[in-house]
C-alpha cells in the first residue's frame, strides 16, 4: 500500500475498528455486503502489472475501513487465459500469475483477522481446453475423459442451432472432425454433467477450497451445466437486451436436473461453518432464478433485473417488487446486484457526467436500503466510468467473437486508482505496465484523494455501510414498495425501527414527507421546504420514522 493511503487510512480507522468489527448477524449472508474484486485488476505487488493474491492482502484494511462484510475473488485458478479466467485448467490450484495455494491461506487468515470473510469464484459449466480431461479426450474419442464433455461425431453441419453467448455458433471441430460445444469461448468447452466423474471431482474441489477455510463460492453459470439429452434446436437466440436467458434458449439453459446438483453442494456445505453459495442464475423469469436459492438448494441466486433495467421509478419498483414477492415464496434473501465483471460501469450506463454519478449515488443508496444481501463490484464505491480502451489493448473474447460490434468488458476491468502519483499506485513499480492500459485522468477518482474529501463517492458508500449496520432494518425489516410518478420508496420495519429510502427518479424536485429524521442522502445539500425536504432529481435520501 502507498504511503500516502496507508497514511490516510490510519488517520481514518481508529486503531480499534479493524480489531473490534462487530461479527455479522446469524447467518451471515443473508444481509451481507459483498465486495468483488476482479483480482487481475486490484492491487500488485510484485510489479509485473497484473493484480495477485498479495496485492490484495495488502488491501484488507481499506475493506475493513470501507465496512463491506466478504469479498468475492473473480477466478485466481491456472487458466488458459481465453476469459478472464474462467476457461480454468486445474480447480485445486492458483495461477502463478496470482501466487499460490499459501498465498490465498494467508489470506483468508489475514481477512478474518478484521472481520472479513473470503468467497471464490467456482467455474463448473466448463473448464479450458487445456485442461487435462479435455486434452486426453482429444487425443482418444474413447477414452473416459471424452464422456466429460459434449462431443458429436464428424459431419457436414454442427448437431443443432445453438449460439455461442459470446458470439458465431456454439459449436467448433476438433482436429479429427468431430464436434464439441462451447456455449462461451471454443477455448471453453462445456463439461458434460450426465457423466457422475464430473460431479465427484467438483465436489473434492469444493472441500479442497473450504478445508482452507473460504466462506463459501459464487457459482459461474448456475443455471446451466445440463443441456438437453437429445440437442435439440432452441426455438430462438440469445439476445443481450433481454433479462436473462427464457425459453428462447429452452434447450441450453435451466434443465431441471441442475437442481440436483446444487442440493448435493448445499449437503457439503452444511458440513462447514456457515459456509455459502452464491449462484449466477441469469433467467429472465426472476420466478425460476428463486427457485435456486430453495432451502436446500443454493443460499443465494443474484437479482440482476436492477442491473439490466432504465432509470426509472416503474422499472425499479417491478423489478424490487417481483424479487422480493419470488424469493419470499422460498424463504429466501434477495442478493441485489447493480453491477459486475461483466457489465458496462453503472456511472456511465445511468448516462455519464453528473447526471450519471448523481444517478449512480442515488441507487446505491436505494440498493442498500433493500432487505436481503448487495453486491458491490470494485471501483464502484469510486465511481468509476467505463474506460475506453483501445482495440488494440482489448482482451475480452467479446469483442473479437462478435467481430468488433460488441466492445467487451475491458472497459469495467480497468485497475483501479489508489493514488494520485504515476501508475495510479495500482503497482508496487510505478514504471510496470499494467494488464489493461489505465486513463491518464484515473487519478481524479482515486481512493487517497476521495477519502480526503466528504462529499465524494467513497465517502458516500462508507456512510451508508455504517448507517446500514446501524439500522438493521434496511437490511432485515419487512419492506413495502410504493411508487408515485417518478418518486420511488421503500420502507421497512425491522429490529431498529422503521426507516424509508426514497429516491426522486424524475427531472424535477419534489417535497418528500419527514416526520423523523435524515439519517443519509446522496447529495450533500438537501434542503427543507416546510414540513418536509424538497429532494432534487436524481436524489435518494434514507429517513428514520422513530
Amino acid at each position: 500500500m502507498g504511503n500516502m493511503l496507508a497514511r490516510l487510512l490510519r488517520a481514518a480507522i481508529p486503531a480499534q475498528r479493524v480489531a473490534t468489527t462487530a461479527a455479522p448477524r446469524s447467518p451471515w449472508w443473508r444481509t451481507a455486503v459483498v465486495y468483488q474484486v476482479y483480482l487481475r485488476s486490484f492491487a500488485d505487488a510484485d510489479g509485473n502489472g497484473i493484480g495477485d493474491l498479495q496485492g490484495l492482502r495488502s488491501r484488507l484494511p481499506y475493506l475493513a475501513w470501507l465496512g463491506v462484510d466478504a469479498l468475492w475473488i473473480n477466478p485466481h485458478y491456472p487458466s488458459g487465459g481465453a476469459d478472464g479466467g474462467y476457461d480454468v485448467i486445474d480447480y485445486r490450484a492458483v495461477d502463478p500469475e496470482y501466487g499460490d495455494v499459501a498465498d490465498l491461506e494467508q489470506l483468508v487468515a489475514d481477512a478474518r483477522r478484521v472481520g472479513l470473510r473470503v468467497i471464490l469464484d467456482v467455474v463448473p459449466n466448463h473448464t479450458s481446453d487445456q485442461h487435462p480431461w479435455f486434452q486426453e479426450a482429444l487425443a482418444d474419442p474413447s477414452s473416459a475423459a471424452a464422456s466429460r464433455y459434449h462431443f458429436a461425431p464428424p459431419s457436414e453441419e454442427p448437431p443443432n442451432n445453438w449460439r455461442s453467448l459470446f458470439g458465431g455458433p456454439a459449436w467448433s471441430r476438433t482436429p479429427d472432425g468431430r464436434w464439441y460445444l462451447h456455449l462461451f469461448t471454443p477455448e471453453q468447452p462445456d463439461l458434460n454433467w450426465r457423466d457422475p466423474a464430473v460431479a465427484e471431482d467438483f465436489e473434492r474441489t469444493l472441500r479442497f477450497w473450504l478445508d482452507r477455510g473460504v466462506s463459501g463460492f459464487r457459482v459461474d453459470v448456475a443455471y446451466g451445466l445440463f443441456k438437453d439429452a437429445d440437442l435439440r434446436d432452441n426455438p430462438g437466440t440469445y439476445s443481450p437486451t433481454l433479462f436473462g436467458h427464457g425459453p428462447e434458449q429452452a434447450m441450453t439453459w435451466n434443465q431441471p436436473e441442475v437442481h440436483d446438483v446444487w442440493r448435493r453442494w448445499r449437503a457439503i456445505c452444511d458440513e462447514y461453518d456457515e459456509a455459502m453459495l452464491v449462484g449466477e442464475v441469469s433467467l429472465a423469469d426472476v420466478g425460476q432464478v428463486a427457485l435456486y436459492s430453495r432451502p436446500d438448494e443454493l443460499h443465494q441466486s443474484l437479482a440482476f433485473r436492477l442491473l439490466k433495467s432504465p432509470w426509472s421509478a416503474e422499472d425499479y419498483a417491478e423489478a424490487v417488487v417481483e424479487a422480493l414477492d419470488a424469493f419470499g415464496e422460498v424463504g429466501a434473501p434477495v442478493s441485489w446486484v447493480l453491477s459486475n465483471h461483466d457489465k458496462e460501469r453503472k456511472v456511465t450506463r445511468f448516462g455519464g457526467g453528473d447526471v450519471g454519478t448523481a444517478r449512480a449515488r442515488a441507487a446505491v443508496l436505494l440498493m442498500l436500503a433493500l432487505p436481503g444481501s448487495a453486491y458491490v463490484y470494485a471501483g464502484d464505491e469510486l465511481g468509476l466510468p467505463q474506460a475506453a480502451v483501445p482495440d488494440e489493448a482489448k482482451r475480452d473474447p467479446i469483442f473479437f467473437r462478435s467481430g468488433g460490434l460488441r466492445a467487451g468488458r475491458d472497459g469495467c476491468r480497468v485497475p483501479m486508482p489508489w493514488n494520485e502519483t504515476r501508475g495510479v499506485g495500482f503497482s508496487t513499480d510505478p514504471d510496470a505496465r499494467p494488464w489493461l492500459p489505465i486513463p491518464e485522468d484515473w487519478g481524479r477518482y482515486a481512493v487517497s484523494r476521495q477519502a480526503r474529501d466528504g462529499g465524494s463517492m467513497l465517502t458516500l458508500y462508507r456512510r451508508a455501510l455504517a448507517q446500514r449496520r446501524a439500522h438493521p432494518s434496511f437490511a432485515e425489516g419487512e419492506a413495502s414498495v410504493s411508487r408515485q410518478g417518478d418518486v420511488l420508496t421503500v420502507r421497512s420495519v425491522g429490529p431498529s425501527g422503521t426507516v424509508r429510502c426514497v429516491v426522486n427518479m424524475g427531472s424535477q424536485p419534489v417535497v418528500v414527507r419527514c416526520p423523523g429524521s435524515v439519517l443519509l442522502s446522496s447529495t450533500t445539500r438537501l434542503p427543507r421546504s416546510g414540513d418536509g425536504l424538497a429532494l432534487p432529481p436524481d436524489t435518494a435520501v434514507w429517513l428514520s420514522e422513530d
